[in-house]
C-alpha cells in the first residue's frame, strides 16, 4: 500500500479522513503544520471516518495508542480534548514513547513510569484493548484503532525481546549505500561511502525495530485469539498496516523517512475477515486513503454522502473480477528546515534538517515534492516534480529499475514526460471524485496539450502549496 506522504501526521491524517494532504492541510509534525491543531479539530475531525462510523452507523469506536504527534498540546486542547466520533479514548500524548509518557483516558490525564509489568506501552495498549472486547456492548457493531508507536524510535524493545535478531542487519539492496547520481541535491548530499558507524547505527536501529515488533505479534496474537474465544472473529474484519516506511542506508541515507522512493512511501497491508480467501495476494494500486471508504463501505455507509478522495478495497478484498480501477496514485511532501544553523553540524547552512548521524541531513525546506505513482499494464512509472530553484524532476522506470537507482527524466519520450506533468498539476488540485478520474495509461484518458500552456506560451508547472492554515 502507498502513503501519500511519507511522514507520521499526515499520513495518518490521511487514514482517518481517507483525503490527500492538500485537502486534510495537515503538511507536517508540527502544530504550524496542522498536525492536531485547533483548524484540525474544528474541519477535519467531525469528518474522519471513526466519527461517520458512531454518528451514522451505530458503531462502539475504540482508539488506543498514538493519535497525532502534536495531540494533547496545551495550544490544542490539551489532554482534555477527545475527538468526535470515539466511545473510548487512550491516547498517547504527543509522539512515540515506549515509558514515562501519559494518556488520555476518555480525557483524562493519566502518567505511566518505567516499570516493564504496568508501563510498557504496547502491552498497555494490549490490555486495554482486550479489556474493551470483554466489556463492550454486544448490542451493536464495533471498530477497535490501535496504534502502536513500535517500532518507532527510541526503539525499545520489552527485556525479553532484548537480545533478539542478533544476526540480522539491514538489507543490502543495489540502492544500499551508494551515491544518488542524477537525484535530487538532499539526496546528493548524501556522504558516500557511508561510515562504518553510521552503518553500525542503522543496522543496530533496523535490529532494535524488529525487536519492538514482537511485542505487537503479542498483541496481536492476543487480539484475534479473544475474538476467538468469544465467537465474533468471523464476523470481523481485522487490517494490518504503518503509516509511513522507512530507509535504512538506501542511497546513502542512514535512517529517516520523508522521501520519495519506494522504501519510503510503500508499506505492508494485510487484511482478514468475511469473505477474504486466505493467502491471497493483490498487485492493485492501493493507497492509505483508502482505508476510510473500506471500513465505511463494510459498515453499509453510501460513499458518495462523503468527501474522502480514495476508494473503498472491498471488491479486491471478496476477490471480484473484470474490476476497473485507478492507475495511479498521488504522493506530497512539504520539506522541513530549522531557522538556524544546527549547532552540531556548523559546517552546514540553516535550512535543513534531521542531520544525524555524520552530519547527513535528511530534510529540508526545498525537499517539496509532488510524484504520481503509476502503475498499469504497460507501465510500472514514478514522476516527481520538486519546488526548488531548479524545478527538479526525477522519473523512474520500476520494471527495469525497481531500485530507483537510474533518473530516467532526461531520455524518457518529452510526451510522456509532459502527461504526466499535466497529470500531476491535475491530482494536485483533484478533491472526492476528481481524484480518481483516468490515469494517463487508461483507456479513459483524455490529453489536451494546449492545457500546458499559458497565455505566453510557456509550460506550465504546477503551483505547490505555501501557506499552512
Amino acid at each position: 500500500m502507498y502513503v501519500p506522504s511519507a511522514l507520521c501526521c499526515p499520513s495518518r491524517a490521511s487514514i482517518l479522513t481517507g483525503k490527500y494532504p492538500h485537502n486534510h492541510h495537515v503538511v507536517n509534525n508540527t502544530l504550524e503544520g496542522n498536525c492536531s491543531s485547533k483548524s484540525w479539530q474544528k474541519i477535519q475531525e467531525p469528518n474522519t471516518f471513526p466519527a461517520i462510523l458512531r454518528s451514522m452507523c451505530g458503531y462502539q469506536t475504540f482508539f488506543a495508542g498514538k493519535y497525532l504527534n502534536e495531540y494533547g498540546a496545551p495550544d490544542a486542547g490539551g489532554l482534555e480534548h477527545v475527538p468526535l466520533g470515539w466511545s473510548y479514548w487512550y491516547a498517547l500524548e504527543k509522539n512515540s514513547k515506549y515509558y514515562n509518557y501519559t494518556l488520555s483516558i476518555n480525557g483524562k490525564a493519566r502518567k505511566h513510569g518505567e516499570n516493564y509489568s504496568v508501563d510498557y506501552l504496547t502491552d498497555v495498549l494490549a490490555n486495554v484493548s482486550l479489556d474493551f472486547l470483554d466489556y463492550k456492548s454486544n448490542f451493536e457493531p464495533f471498530f477497535m484503532m490501535i496504534a502502536t508507536p513500535a517500532p518507532h524510535s527510541p526503539w525499545t524493545a520489552a527485556p525479553q525481546y532484548q537480545k533478539a535478531f542478533q544476526n540480522v542487519f539491514a538489507p543490502r539492496n543495489k540502492n544500499f549505500n551508494i551515491h544518488g547520481t542524477n537525484k535530487h541535491w538532499l539526496i546528493r548530499q548524501a556522504k558516500t561511502p557511508m561510515t562504518n558507524s553510521s552503518i553500525q547505527f542503522l543496522d543496530n536501529a533496523f535490529r532494535k525495530r524488529w525487536q519492538t515488533l514482537l511485542s505487537v505479534d503479542d498483541l496481536v496474537e492476543k487480539l484475534v485469539k479473544r475474538l476467538e474465544f468469544t465467537g465474533e472473529l468471523n464476523n470481523t474484519y481485522i487490517f494490518y498496516t504503518s503509516d509511513n516506511g522507512y530507509h535504512t542506508g538506501q542511497f546513502s541515507l542512514p535512517i529517516d523517512k520523508r522521501q520519495l522512493y519506494e522504501f519510503d512511501i510503500k508499506v505492508p497491508l494485510l487484511v482478514r475477515g468475511p469473505g477474504i480467501k486466505p493467502n491471497q495476494t493483490s498487485k492493485m494500486l492501493v493507497a492509505n486513503i483508502d482505508l476510510g471508504p473500506t471500513i465505511l463501505d463494510i459498515a453499509g455507509y453510501d460513499l458518495n454522502k462523503t468527501q474522502m478522495d480514495g476508494m473503498s478495497l472491498l471488491p479486491i478484498l471478496r476477490g471480484a473480477s473484470n474490476l476497473t480501477w485507478r492507475s495511479d496514485v498521488l504522493v506530497e511532501y512539504q520539506g522541513e528546515g530549522r531557522n538556524v544553523t544546527d549547532p552540531t553540524c556548523p559546517s552546514l547552512s540553516p535550512g535543513v534538517s534531521q542531520c544525524f548521524p555524520d552530519c547527513v541531513c535528511e530534510d529540508a525546506y526545498n525537499n517539496t515534492y509532488a510524484c504520481v505513482r503509476t502503475m498499469s499494464a504497460l507501465w510500472n512509472l514514478q514522476y516527481c516534480e520538486f519546488d526548488d530553484q531548479e524545478v527538479f524532476v526525477e522519473v523512474y522506470n520500476l520494471t527495469a529499475d525497481p531500485d530507483q537507482i537510474t533518473n530516467i527524466a532526461k531520455t524518457i519520450d518529452p510526451e510522456l514526460l509532459g502527461k504526466m506533468n499535466y497529470r500531476l498539476m491535475m491530482l494536485q488540485s483533484c478533491s472526492g471524485p476528481t481524484c480518481r478520474t483516468p490515469g494517463v495509461f487508461d483507456p479513459g484518458y483524455r490529453f489536451d496539450p494546449r492545457l500546458m500552456f499559458s497565455n505566453r506560451g510557456s509550460v506550465r508547472t504546477r503551483r505547490f502549496s505555501k501557506h499552512l492554515l
